[in-house]
């Protein structure tokens, strides 16, 4: 029973130990690359690495977990920040690769798998602090609460450090006047087109797609997609973690030459008819912005997105048209019907005429996706920077 106890403890220590290599490796990233040029810029990185510290303390004081149903609720409270970092780690690159917005966390769909998986790791070290603290035979209970206490705080504490700070930095920025955006054209008397009126995609970008799906509200999956697309050539890779594939995927087409990557394959050459389509935010513009789609089309107003002005605009949605406007869907709810889904694509239009953002979501049936679930929803946002810079897609290897 001893020996058994210690493999645990190792094990948990392990875990711990790879928790505390995430939030590092978000430390160094925000430490090195965020500088929009506020006062704080430094103070940001630094208040970012609270949550090393709360991981720190789980590898020195490892919750400890004598039946199994025990060790194995305790070890998910491990695995389930490290499976939302990886996933956010791979997005904050690709942010601050493209020069990365005035705030990191834009708004609270970006910002709560952060705060999810900080509290998680909170509780994971509290159970071992308060295990330190009241002793082995304090009553089960006790520890239990303890340790939620402990993570709530860490939470509260680390998170509201980082917040402020990157508020703070933020506001100073505010008024500011952009000579450059990596979104458009910064010129305040540019007017974008009208919402029905022309839609082009750039010749070239930067592009990012991200995805989460939920069940019930309960959340299910999460990508993170970024490359870059020069005309019809485009390059993608990035992390899933979903119900249909956990891992790393990709695509390549250079010409008509294509070629596919996945958790379980390098990269692969693909036949002609399955080359198509996977062209982010030309596909995007080309099947669910056409003008046929857009002959009803809600004009929300004019915008600033990081100092380029844009005209935000919003069309419906169903899902016929999302699976073929952004076919990278099928990474997260697979092959399942999606004809009875419906939902909104909301849509940025910048001064020259191009699309540099869009968000969209759609919700139906859960069938397919789980025997008791009821409804099932996919949400993305897809950006397209550095639209026109001169870019040269290179086939794998």
């Amino acid at each position: 029973m001893l020996g058994r106890v210690r493999v645990r403890i190792i094990e948990l220590r392990v875990l711990g130990a790879a928790l505390a290599a995430l939030w590092l490796v978000t430390f160094v990233l925000i430490l090195a690359g965020y500088r929009p040029g506020g006062p704080v810029d430094i103070l940001v990185g630094v208040t970012a690495g609270g949550p090393i510290v709360v991981a720190l303390a789980a590898v020195r004081w490892p919750p400890v977990a004598r039946s199994s149903r025990a060790f194995a609720l305790i070890a998910w409270l491990a695995l389930v920040p490290i499976l939302l970092l990886i996933p956010s780690i791979a997005g904050l690159v690709s942010q601050l690769q493209g020069r990365g917005p005035q705030t990191l966390l834009p708004s609270a769909e970006a910002a709560y798998p952060w705060a999810l998986a900080l509290f998680a790791t909170g509780v994971f070290a509290g159970l071992g602090v308060a295990r330190r603290r009241l002793g082995d035979r304090s009553p089960r209970r006790r520890r239990l609460m303890a340790g939620v206490a402990f993570g709530l705080a860490a939470t509260l504490s680390a998170g509201s450090a980082f917040a402020v700070t990157a508020v703070v930095n933020e506001l100073s920025l505010a008024n500011r006047p952009a000579y450059s955006s990596r979104f458009g054209p910064t010129d305040p008397t540019a007017e974008p087109s009208s919402c029905d009126g022309p839609l082009l995609y750039g010749t070239s970008a930067l592009v990012t797609l991200h995805m989460d799906s939920s069940i019930d509200g309960s959340m299910t999956g999460q990508a993170t997609l970024s490359g870059v697309r020069s005309g019809a050539d485009v390059s993608w890779d990035g992390y899933v973690a979903g119900q249909h594939t956990f891992g790393r995927n990709g695509f390549i087409r250079v010409g008509t030459h294509a070629w596919s990557l996945s958790p379980t394959t390098d990269w692969t050459p693909l036949p002609a008819g399955q080359s198509e389509g996977f062209d982010l935010d030309r596909q995007l513009v080309l099947v669910a912005l056409s003008p046929k789609q857009r002959t009803v089309v809600e004009d929300v107003g004019l915008s600033y997105i990081e100092g380029a002005r844009a005209r935000h605009c919003r069309v419906a949605l169903d899902g016929t048209i999302l699976r073929a406007a952004v076919p990278e869907v099928s990474l997260l709810v697979g092959d399942i019907d999606l004809t009875r889904w419906r939902g909104e694509l909301d849509f940025w239009i910048f001064a020259d005429g191009e699309l540099g953002q869009a968000n969209g979501f759609a919700n139906g049936p859960a069938l397919g996706l789980a025997a008791d679930g009821i409804t099932a929803e996919i949400r993305f946002r897809l950006i397209a920077i550095d639209r026109g810079v001169p870019i040269t897609v290179q086939p794998p290897g």
